[in-house]
């Protein structure tokens, strides 16, 4: 079982890695022509408004109430009534998001107000982020039902297409950028346009697919489906308990919008650096997983649920542990090699680094959240998380207002890593209170095995790492070479360790090894 998860996981992992590529593109491409500017403290708002509501509709509150239902239909019913529960969702769900979207546009001053009130010191960005919120709000409407459907995808073992989605949202804002831009008379509202562009896309590219699976069916709006209602009672709380990372980050614009102009953009470059790794390791397993997890709790195996989270888990250290070291350490010469150019500037690199080394002590925490909620929604247990994921929250709040003020925009990315391990420890408290994780042996010995490996690892980036000056120095082709030897040479010390301490890869191929 653990070796064909972690064929998907590496399957999903690849895929998401050429978006996660094409995400650093794009985010180049904005950041040479747009800078840290007001104009891109505006999109970036515009930008994660509808980004957030797709974590609460799409890949989060809605996944992880459909997937684990939609699952235990495919396992103990017909193809049939699989299909008919389809098409009620699409019915509700299509609905739904419709009136949220209309909402939305109607409501774009009122929205900014709340999200970013520091705008209003400055009428004209306040207007311009309204301006290209009514432009990106329909993209929830696109991207929610394109979750849709690749919550059906995923649970037909079709983990590539979903995965692969994200490839054209960035290629649409590369487009957006290099080529709508420069003909707009504010240039910076090409980029709400790519949005906007990107949803319609991303849906059309997953339709072919639904159609091969036979559920490209007629939406249906029929009270009373005893599907449905599961999904209604599990998806309210579902909104609050998956998508903690994103209001925590949504409270951070909030109160980044208050501080110099610049803060948000700081805030949104180093959170794009721990949104890859995140991305490629930490969403992929989540994705892995959540439809295994909810075939064995449908199945009645308790052991193999407690061994999927183990195996995951580890993984979780063995991966999670050197990405989060290696961006704290690498954080200016990662910022400089791929955003120093143009309107970004030196200045803007030193304080986008505060913020990511802030964010990268939390990757551990975000990835191991990721793994640990699917342990409750694959049982259809969403009451839980939300609790879990309210301390959270409220935690986050309290050490926002805590540390803004000593460490301005890199205290609202340290509260926010703190939060998340609140959350991660809880979590996995509670499923080992219940008896729903049962870890395996080796725990002990595997953890000593990364911290030593990823010693060493440390050692070798802080030795035959450069000043700051001389990065800024060096052209952009010799600042990519030596970030790639750091890189490259990091991972191998890192897994040459490991491998001498007796580590192997099999080991991480089946659940429970150590």
């Amino acid at each position: 079982m653990s070796r064909s998860l972690f064929k998907s996981t590496a399957r999903v992992g690849a895929n998401t890695l050429v978006s996660r590529i094409l995400g650093f593109v794009r985010d180049i491409v904005i950041a040479r022509m747009f800078g840290a500017s007001p104009g891109a403290d505006a999109f970036f708002v515009a930008f994660r408004i509808p980004n957030l509501l797709r974590r609460l509709f799409a890949e989060g509150a809605f996944a992880t109430a459909f997937v684990p239902v939609l699952t235990e239909y495919k396992t103990q019913r017909s193809h049939e009534e699989v299909q008919e529960l389809v098409a009620h969702v699409a019915g509700l769900l299509g609905g739904i998001l419709f009136l949220v979207t209309a909402a939305g546009v109607a409501a774009a001053p009122v929205i900014v107000l709340v999200f970013a009130p520091g705008f209003l010191e400055t009428p004209e960005k306040f207007e311009l982020t309204v301006q290209m919120v009514r432009i990106t709000f329909p993209y929830i409407l696109f991207i929610s039902l394109t979750a849709f459907a690749g919550g059906i995808l995923n649970s037909y073992g079709r983990f590539g297409v979903p995965a692969f989605t994200p490839v054209l949202l960035n290629l649409s804002l590369i487009a957006a950028a290099l080529w709508l831009a420069p003909q707009m008379a504010e240039p910076v509202t090409a980029l709400a346009w790519g949005v906007f562009a990107a949803g319609v896309v991303q849906l059309g590219f997953q339709l072919p697919f639904i159609k091969g699976l036979g559920f490209l069916v007629r939406p249906t709006l029929r009270r009373g489906h005893e599907g449905v209602k599961r999904i209604l009672r599990l998806i309210v709380p579902a909104t609050v308990g998956v998508s903690v990372a994103q209001i925590n980050l949504l409270v951070d614009t909030l109160i980044a919008s208050f501080l110099v102009t610049g803060s948000i953009s700081w805030l949104y470059y180093s959170d794009r650096m721990v949104e890859f790794p995140l991305g490629v390791f930490g969403i992929a397993l989540a994705t892995v997983i959540l439809p295994n997890l909810s075939r064995q709790h449908a199945a009645d195996s308790p052991e193999a649920f407690s061994n999927t989270l183990d195996w995951a888990l580890r993984l979780v250290l063995v991966i999670g542990a050197p990405a989060a070291i290696g961006l704290a350490v690498l954080a200016s010469p990662i910022l400089t090699t791929l955003f120093q150019y143009g309107e970004f500037g030196q200045g803007d690199v030193r304080m986008a680094a505060l913020s990511l080394v802030a964010y990268a002590t939390g990757l551990l925490a975000f990835i191991a959240v990721k793994v640990l909620a699917p342990g409750y929604y694959a049982r259809q247990d969403t009451k839980t998380p939300v609790r879990i994921a309210i301390v959270a929250m409220l935690t986050n709040i309290v050490l926002n207002l805590a540390l803004v003020v000593p460490l301005k925009h890199a205290g609202l990315a340290l509260a926010t890593s703190i939060a998340a391990y609140l959350n991660a420890v809880l979590l996995h408290r509670g499923l080992l209170k219940r008896g729903i994780f049962n870890p395996l042996k080796g725990w002990a010995t595997l953890t000593l095995k990364v911290a030593v490996a990823s010693t060493a690892m440390t050692a070798l980036l802080v030795l035959a790492g450069s000043a700051e000056e001389t990065w800024f120095a060096w052209s952009a082709l010799e600042r990519a070479f030596r970030l790639a030897i750091l890189i490259v040479g990091g991972a191998v010390v890192y897994a040459a360790t490991l491998l001498l301490l007796g580590l192997r890869p099999r080991h991480l191929l089946r659940a429970g090894a150590g």
